[in-house]
Parts: structure tokens; sequence; C-alpha cells
């Protein structure tokens, strides 16, 4: 796969779940009815507006070219808390889809994320 091809992918599955998190945000911080009943049937729901606004930063900082490691990190904490909660109320763990397309996203961006030299050569 040429350079291109992979950057466009990377670019692509970034967006993908930055757009789900920037709806997830301003439906949070505009008191959608469903997501105020969700958050509050587990005890979250003074929560409800620091929860949007850490989405939407976490997304702007990691759409940012220069950011998106600290992006990255915000986004992998708050998915897998998402998923932490998914998985203890019996929901389908549809955060860890998210998570999945984030990981493979910046792989393909900066595999230096995951991968460490090998010094030994």
């Amino acid at each position: 796969m040429s350079t291109k091809t992979t950057r466009i992918i990377s670019i692509i599955l970034m967006v993908l779940p930055s757009l789900m998190l920037i709806m997830s945000g301003i439906m949070k911080l505009t008191g959608a009815e469903q997501v105020v009943t969700g958050l509050t049937k587990i005890g979250l729901g003074s929560y409800i507006t620091l929860f949007g606004v850490i989405e939407l930063i976490a997304v702007a900082l990691f759409l940012y070219p220069k950011t998106y490691k600290i992006g990255f990190l915000l986004i992998c904490s708050y998915l897998g808390g998402a998923l932490s909660i998914e998985l203890a109320t019996a929901q389908p763990p549809s955060a860890a889809i998210f998570l999945s397309i984030v990981w493979i996203a910046v792989f393909l961006k900066d595999k230096l994320m995951f991968l460490t030299p090998n010094e030994n050569k």
C-alpha cells in the first residue's frame, strides 16, 4: 500500500470516531433527553456537561496535527471508561469499536506510537 493511500485511510479512520464524539459531546452539552436519561440511570447525571466538554476538547486535540498524540491518549481514556460502563451495565460494547478504529488510524499515521525502534541493531 502506498504512503498516500495509507495517509488517506488514516485520515478517514480518524474522522469517523471524531464525528461520533463531536455529536455525543454536543448532545451532552445541549442536554439531549436520551443522554440525560441514560447517564442519570447509572448515577453519572451530575457529570453530563463535564463529559461533553471533555469529549470536545479531546477531539479538538486529536484532530489538530501538533497535538494528536495527547488527543489520542485522552480519547483512549474516555472510550476506555465508556467501555467499562457498557460492560458493567450489560450494554453492547460499542465504545470498543470506536476505540479500535482510533487505534488503527493512529497506527497507520505514526507506527512509532506503538512500536519502539530496535536499539540492538
